[in-house]
């Protein structure tokens, strides 16, 4: 998104203004090393099983609506007009409002764009993180980033703000928010992640992110954690290439520790995961493509929500290697339940792709629904 996030999902996705990072179809187990972790008895996300109350809603869409209804596609914040006609006409499951233009964010212009979705209602993202990465700081103020709240704020003090954030961001009509980042650094503030991060300690970062994320569930806005497996010590910037963490196990002790208990984030919470080459993990593929770092998220860390992408369209480390159809369906097929893209347009030959990839079994039906009974289920749209 991006700035590089995002739990309950579904996060700067397409994220962030430049700075942020919203933001492969073969399977691969880990190694026998990476799958004796302990998780933790509580898991946020619960999700009904694929199909479910939600099977009624499935069976009534169309081979091309259940794929669409998987997407989340970047809109131009100037042209609300565009925004309903995507929707009207596609009929995606979410849209993300990236840029500084407030014009969909004004004059209830997001009521027209529900009401274009009929029946199943349309998730409306935005990547709200505060410092330097806002979305309605022209219309409601700017919030401090991540860093300066963890240096000048008690948790309940951020929760506090949070709540009040997430009120004016749903009283505009938003319904997910790709923050807060739980990745860990204490590097310059003005890198890739830095001064987005409330701490390079995992323990200070997770309670300062889970008030954070719980202040947003409260007001009705889903809060989106990212970016999974953890971005704060990358090589790089992964808008313009493909970066490299430390190695998985590295990780487990460190960059992961924010995601061991998930129950001290809402139930809401959804997952960004980022474009991140981890060593002994995803054998050089970026985490959004790669079904061993899905399955570590599921298996090792037990979340059972809904997960979405960083941005598939504007980041380099996904554009260079891939086209967007591709990398859609790349993902889907690795285990996401959200592609996002941040850019917007290309919607049609995307789903050209991922339906064409479904009729053909390339992507298993099965695979659909248990995204769609996620993202449904998130959205509410299953009674």
């Amino acid at each position: 998104m991006l700035a590089a996030t995002c739990v309950a999902l579904l996060v700067t996705a397409a994220c962030g203004d430049g700075d942020d990072q919203a933001g492969d179809g073969n399977a691969t187990s880990p190694p026998p090393d990476q799958q004796d972790t302990q998780t933790s008895p509580q898991r946020t996300g619960a999700t009904q099983q694929p199909g479910g109350e939600c099977a009624s809603v499935i069976e009534g869409l169309s081979p091309r609506e259940r794929v669409a209804q998987l997407l989340v596609v970047g809109v131009d914040p100037s042209d609300p007009a565009a925004a309903v006609a995507l929707v009207r006409d596609h009929q995606v499951g979410g849209i993300f409002i990236g840029g500084n233009d407030t014009a969909l964010l004004t004059d209830n212009a997001l009521d027209r764009v529900q009401e274009a979705a009929g029946d199943i209602p349309v998730s409306v993202a935005v990547d709200d993180e505060g410092g330097r990465v806002q979305r309605i700081d022209e219309l409601d103020g700017s919030i401090s980033s991540a860093r300066e709240m963890a240096q000048s704020m008690t948790p309940e003090e951020v929760r506090q703000l949070a709540l009040e954030r997430g009120e004016q961001l749903r009283a505009r009509g938003v319904t997910v928010d790709y923050a807060p980042v739980v990745d860990l650094t204490d590097g310059p503030a003005n890198g890739v992640i830095g001064d987005r991060s409330f701490s390079a300690d995992p323990q200070t970062a997770t309670e300062y992110a889970a008030a954070f994320a719980s202040g947003l569930s409260e007001a009705g806005v889903q809060p989106v954690i990212k970016h999974f497996p953890g971005h704060g010590r990358a090589s790089g910037d992964s808008h313009q290439e493909l970066v490299q963490t430390p190695p998985l196990e590295e990780l487990r002790s460190h960059d992961l520790v924010p995601y061991e208990d998930l129950g001290v984030y809402p139930d809401d919470t959804q997952v960004m995961v980022g474009h991140l080459d981890v060593p002994g993990l995803t054998e050089g593929q970026p985490a959004s493509l790669s079904p061993a770092a899905y399955q570590l998220l599921r298996d090792d860390y037990g979340y059972q929500g809904a997960v979405l992408t960083d941005d598939l369209g504007a980041m380099r480390a996904i554009s260079d290697q891939y086209s967007l159809d591709e990398a859609v369906l790349l993902a889907l097929q690795a285990g996401a339940d959200q592609p996002l893209w941040s850019a917007g347009g290309d919607v049609g030959p995307v789903l050209d792709k991922v339906e064409a990839a479904v009729a053909d079994g390339q992507l298993s039906q099965e695979r659909v629904n248990e995204a769609l009974t996620r993202v449904l289920t998130a959205k509410g749209a299953c009674g």
